[in-house]
Order: structure tokens, then C-alpha cells, then sequence
């Protein structure tokens, strides 16, 4: 099984930048699908981003986050551009084990990790 570690997390000022990554690690990188996801206080976790051919945002992202991989060092980015209050969340990294199109929901995936603190200030 794949195991992932977040981090990058960080307190920033809305307008800023911030860029996550994920370390992916195990018996092998063998992981089609990678993916973010996010948990504020008191909300739901939902889908941030998705990576495997392509790439997938929530609208609530899209146009300011991306989501990128490198294969060579088994790391997944999430650059943050134009970050709002709203981003506020820990910020979860996935894992699939086959290839996932589209909008998924947590349970999809295999492997989690433990979440990186992201805090925007107004």
C-alpha cells in the first residue's frame, strides 16, 4: 500500500500564494490517481483537485489552484494562487490504486494522509 505525507501548510494573507506537496512512498508508486481534499471546521471534506491524465477542480478552485505530479519523485503538488479566507482548512492528500476520472469522493481512494493546516487571513 501507498503511503502519503502532506506538507507545505502555512499561515498566509488572502491574495497569496502557497504551494502543498505530497510525498508518496511504499512498495511502489503505483498510484494512477492522486488527489486533494479539504476539511474546514464545522464543513463537510470535499474534492479539491484530482491528477492522473488529466486533471479535475472543484469550481470553488478552479482557475486559481493546480494541481501537478512528478513521476521521477513520486510527488504531487497543489499550487494555491489567490487564496481567499474560505481556503481555510487542513488540506488532505490521496491515493488511488487505478485510474479515476472525473470528481471523486474520499472513499475512491486507498491511502490518505494526516493533512497539512492551511489559514488565510482577511
Amino acid at each position: 500500500q501507498v503511503q502519503v505525507a502532506e506538507s507545505g501548510g502555512g499561515l498566509v494573507q488572502a491574495g497569496d500564494s502557497l504551494r502543498l506537496s505530497c510525498a508518496a512512498s511504499g512498495r511502489s508508486f503505483s498510484s494512477p490517481t492522486m488527489a486533494w481534499f479539504r476539511q474546514a471546521p464545522g464543513k463537510e471534506r470535499e474534492f479539491v483537485a484530482s491528477v492522473n491524465s488529466n486533471t479535475y477542480y472543484a469550481d470553488s478552485v478552479k482557475g486559481r489552484f493546480t494541481i501537478s505530479r512528478d513521476n521521477a519523485k513520486n510527488v504531487v503538488y497543489l499550487q494555491m494562487n489567490s487564496l481567499k479566507p474560505e481556503d481555510t482548512a487542513v488540506y488532505v492528500c490521496a491515493a488511488a490504486s487505478r485510474t479515476l476520472w472525473g470528481i471523486r469522493q474520499w472513499s475512491d481512494f486507498d491511502s490518505w494522509g494526516q493533512g497539512t493546516q492551511v489559514t488565510v487571513s482577511s
